[in-house]
């Protein structure tokens, strides 16, 4: 069944113009967390030159397929099943990994699974793109992202806001160094780690 997010089409076009710039030189990308699927055919679409793999838990699978059934791009792929709990991790080098509004739906230490895959999977030279928000210090960066993590946590404790500096130890450690932090809006950023 094809699912929809509003979100998506919201954040889409800035996160697009982002995009264009960072993966400019990158042709194999996996997009963790695909979710409805939206994303992988907008970006998809408009990065003709990038090989576009989807990925997500087997459940979100039939949604992400509805789309790609939709929009036939050549350059999108299936989805992989990929949860960060169970270790196994596409048998494969990528120079791009994205993914959009996850460390905050995951728990901590499924946040640091996420950072020591990728750190695996990314070539050197390429980049991690990761949106959503992010608190600095340890503060929040808006009223409304503040009440976003009460709601978050009120879901599910183990979830919430992740404060930058904790990922980018997480980024070093799986050798990778920032390289743009940009703001986009409703709050939010789009961190841009590049392997070394």
């Amino acid at each position: 069944m094809k699912q929809y997010s509003q979100a998506c089409d919201e954040n889409r076009d800035p996160i697009l113009a982002v995009l264009k710039e960072e993966l400019a030189g990158c042709y194999r990308l996996l997009e963790i967390g695909s979710g409805t699927g939206q994303h992988a055919v907008y970006f998809g679409k408009h990065l003709p030159h990038l090989t576009w793999q989807t990925s997500d838990v087997d459940s979100s699978h039939p949604g992400i397929n509805a789309w790609l059934d939709d929009a036939q791009l050549p350059n999108v792929r299936r989805p992989l099943s990929l949860d960060v709990n169970s270790g196994r991790w596409p048998d494969a080098e990528f120079d791009g990994v994205f993914s959009a509004n996850t460390a905050h739906i995951m728990s901590w230490p499924e946040v640091i699974e996420m950072f020591n895959g990728v750190g695996k999977i990314l070539r050197q030279g390429g980049v991690f793109c990761l949106y959503g928000p992010f608190n600095y210090g340890g503060q929040y960066t808006s009223e409304s992202n503040e009440r976003f993590d009460n709601w978050l946590k009120s879901r599910d404790p183990l979830s919430g806001v992740r404060n930058f500096e904790d990922l980018e130890k997480l980024a070093l450690a799986g050798n990778m160094v920032l390289g743009r932090d940009y703001e986009m809006p409703v709050n939010n950023r789009l961190l841009v780690w590049k392997k070394q």
